[in-house]
C-alpha cells in the first residue's frame, strides 16, 4: 500500500502541553500536513505553533477528551490516512521511511503503526504470534499514541467512542475493526519513542494523575459492559471497588492525603460509571 506526504495527515491532541509539543513537532517531516486540537483552549498556543511550523493548523476546542479530540481532526483532514499521535512521541529519522516500505509489503491495512523502541511496554496486544513478514507483525490491539488509520475503513465515520474521556478507547475501536475481519499491524523496522505520561506540563502532575485515576476506572467498567456485558463488568471491577476501599482508609489513618485522595478517585469512576453516568471528571486547571 503507498504512503507518501500526500496522503497522509498527523493528528495530535494536546492539553497544557507546551512543554513537550516541540519535541514532537521537531522530529515530524516538514512536508506532512499536521493538525493540532488544543484541548486548553489556549489561543497564544496556536498562535506560537502555526507561525513557528509550516503545514501546521492549530484547532482550538474544549477539553473533550482524547477520542472525541481525535474524532475532530481525523474528520477535518482531507488525505486517505490520519496518523494519530500524543504530543510526548518523538519520530527517529528513519521512522517514517521504515514505515512506509513496511507498508508497501501489505496490500490492506485498518491500522497501522510502528513499534516502541521499549521492549518492556510493547505499544501492542496479541493473543498468538503472527508474523506477516520478518519485519511486520499481526495484531490484535495497537496503543492509541501511534495510530496509523485508513479512513477508507471507518466508511460510517465513527472512529473513537466519544463517551470514554481517556483510557481504552483505542482497545475499542480496535476490537471493532478485528471483529469486523479488519488487518492491524506493526511494522518493527520502524521505531519511535514514548516518553509516557509526559503529554501534559509536569507541574499539573497530581492534578492529572486524580484524573487518570477517575477515568481509568469508568473507562474499564464502561469497555466491560459495552462489550461483554453488565454482569461480567462488575465482576471484574469488585476486586478494584473492594482494594480502593480498603487502601482509602489506609492511606486516611496514616495521613497521606494525597494517595488516599488517589483511591477516593478510583472508587467515584467506578461508581459513576455503574450508575452509568457519563465520563464527567474535569480538573479546572489554572491558566
Amino acid at each position: 500500500m503507498n504512503l507518501n506526504h500526500n496522503n497522509i495527515t498527523f493528528i495530535i491532541v494536546t492539553f497544557k502541553s507546551e512543554n513537550i509539543i516541540h519535541d514532537c513537532l521537531k522530529t515530524l517531516p516538514k512536508d506532512y500536513k499536521k493538525i493540532i486540537i488544543e484541548n486548553s483552549g489556549n489561543p497564544k498556543f496556536k498562535e506560537d505553533l502555526e507561525q513557528k511550523y509550516d503545514n501546521l493548523e492549530v484547532l482550538l476546542s474544549e477539553n473533550l477528551g482524547m477520542g472525541a479530540s481525535n474524532n475532530i481532526g481525523i474528520k477535518r483532514c482531507n488525505t486517505k490516512f490520519a496518523y494519530v499521535i500524543n504530543p510526548d512521541i518523538k519520530f527517529k529519522e528513519n521512522t517514517l521511511s521504515e514505515l512506509i516500505k513496511g507498508a508497501e509489503q501489505i496490500d490492506d491495512f485498518s491500522i497501522l503503526s510502528p513499534i516502541s523502541n521499549n521492549s518492556r511496554y510493547p505499544n501492542y496486544t496479541l493473543s498468538k504470534k503472527i508474523s506477516v513478514s520478518s519485519n511486520i507483525l499481526s495484531v490484535d490491539c495497537i496503543d492509541g499514541y501511534s495510530m496509523l488509520i485508513n479512513k477508507q475503513k471507518f466508511r460510517d465515520d465513527i472512529y473513537f467512542d466519544e463517551n470514554i474521556f481517556m483510557y481504552l478507547e483505542n482497545d475499542d475501536m480496535c476490537m471493532k475493526k478485528k471483529n469486523e475481519k479488519e488487518n492491524l499491524y506493526i511494522i518493527k523496522n520502524s521505531l519511535i519513542d514514548h516518553l509516557g505520561g509526559k503529554s501534559s506540563d509536569q507541574k499539573h502532575k497530581q492534578d492529572m494523575e486524580f484524573l487518570r485515576n477517575w477515568h481509568w476506572m469508568w473507562s474499564k467498567f464502561y469497555f466491560n459492559k459495552k462489550h461483554y456485558g453488565i454482569f461480567y463488568a462488575l465482576f471484574r471491577s469488585l476486586k478494584s471497588f473492594f482494594s480502593s476501599i480498603i487502601k482509602y482508609f489506609l492511606y486516611a489513618i496514616i495521613l497521606n492525603h494525597y494517595k488516599k485522595k488517589i483511591y477516593k478517585m478510583r472508587l467515584l469512576g467506578i461508581f459513576n460509571s455503574i450508575l452509568g453516568k457519563p465520563s464527567w471528571y474535569r480538573i479546572n486547571f489554572k491558566k
